[in-house]
């Protein structure tokens, strides 16, 4: 996939504007992942949606 295939980039709400953080972009059935510090111009990182779901559920900490 290349950069041009990829829109839509969007980060957690919870990355306080600080530029610490990755953005994620999907697309048809895979999950894209980028940093954002290199503005556009970082690899990509590609995961399969179902995969990407799995680590989302395991990733997010248990409520007590």
């Amino acid at each position: 996939m290349t950069r041009e295939d990829v829109t839509g980039w969007r980060k957690s709400s919870y990355s306080a504007g600080n530029a610490n953080c990755v953005e994620v972009a999907a697309v048809r059935r895979v999950v894209t992942v980028r940093d954002t510090r290199q503005h556009g111009n970082a690899a990509m990182l590609e995961f399969p949606a179902a995969a990407w779901r799995t680590f989302i559920v395991n990733a997010k900490p248990e409520r007590a």
